[in-house]
């Protein structure tokens, strides 16, 4: 005998979830969005350079001991970061540089020089009396810090210390460039 359809019971407990099933078709790209508000300025783009090349026209003998070699003679000077009066490189870029000076000797005469990183001799310059003058060149790469000096020093010894140069050409330069800026 069919009876009539009961009312429904109540919901049982749910399952265990089953197996993920594979992941289906990748859906229509929706509408664009709007325009977002304008951003912060940046901040502003800072090339870091530093460089200099300098010469002296005048040949020297050195009388004192210690003796700053200035010189007389601008190629470049980037920042004015090479003090002429004082004949010394300061840093305003810390960082990894460059250096490299060049003289010409004298015949019968030493000469002695120093690449000085503030009071600190870092490489010498040296050739030995001789009846010929050469020309002689010394290079460098220093870490440097803010104001840091990097300066070229004649040293006297028992004898005659002495670079040629005339009034007309330069014999003797002395140059400069930052590498890499410190990070």
């Amino acid at each position: 005998i069919k009876r009539e359809k009961g009312e429904r019971g109540d919901r049982g407990t749910p399952g265990k979830a089953g197996v993920d099933g594979p992941p289906g078709l990748r859906g229509l790209t929706g509408l664009k969005g709007s325009k977002g508000d304008t951003g912060a300025p940046g901040d502003p783009c800072k090339i870091q350079q530093s460089s200099f090349s300098v010469g002296r026209r005048k040949a020297l003998h050195s009388a004192d001991y210690y003796q700053a070699l200035i010189f007389d003679t601008v190629f470049v000077n980037l920042g004015e970061h090479f003090n002429m009066f004082k004949g010394k490189f300061y840093c305003f870029v810390p960082g990894v540089y460059f250096f490299n000076v060049n003289i010409h000797t004298w015949n019968f005469k030493e000469t002695y020089l120093h690449l000085m990183h503030n009071e600190r001799q870092q490489v010498i310059l040296y050739t030995q009396p001789s009846d010929r003058s050469i020309m002689q060149s010394q290079s460098v790469m220093l870490s440097l810090e803010l104001s840091d000096e990097v300066w070229v020093r004649l040293y006297k010894r028992q004898r005659d210390n002495a670079i040629y140069s005339d009034d007309v050409d330069v014999y003797i330069t002395f140059n400069g460039h930052l590498v890499a800026p410190k990070v």
